[in-house]
């Protein structure tokens, strides 16, 4: 499935601008049909399933307990 820059904008919680900028520097592979850029939709699913796995790492990380400070005082 083809999008349209604001469409994949859209897609990937992004302004246009950037996308038109990622297209023009060809990290973002884009077909121009004449008016505007198409963008392959599929390209995006191992970028978006990373995103997701990071989320939940750093989900995980911020869940564990802070362990308690052991006070070097005590040591003579």
């Amino acid at each position: 499935m083809y999008m349209t820059i604001e469409e994949t904008a859209e897609y990937l919680q992004v302004s246009p601008k950037i996308i038109e900028k990622l297209i023009l520097r060809q990290k973002i592979r884009a077909l121009h049909d004449g008016e505007q850029y198409l963008i392959y939709k599929d390209q995006f699913d191992t970028h978006l399933d990373q995103m997701e796995k990071y989320k939940m790492m750093l989900a995980e990380w911020l869940a564990e307990p802070i362990p308690e400070d052991w006070d070097a005082k005590d040591e003579d």
